[in-house]
């Protein structure tokens, strides 16, 4: 698996992570969903995503998106 697609499993598990726990706990969680969607959408402008540099720190493989 690249970096690319470990930061869309990550992202998309977070969101639907923090939507359930809204569900169960508190709507507080949804603040999780709206950063990560911050992020996501930042870092298709940018191109900086903290997630992808760690993952390439780890040894991950580059994708398209994230050098």
């Amino acid at each position: 698996m690249n970096i690319d697609r470990t930061v869309m499993a990550f992202a998309g598990t977070m969101i639907l992570m923090s939507l359930a726990l809204s569900q169960l706990h508190s709507i507080y969680w949804l603040w999780l969903t709206a950063f990560v969607g911050l992020n996501l959408l930042q870092s298709a402008f940018s191109g900086f995503c903290p997630l992808a540099i760690a993952l390439k720190k780890i040894g991950l493989k580059p994708g398209l998106a994230f050098h």
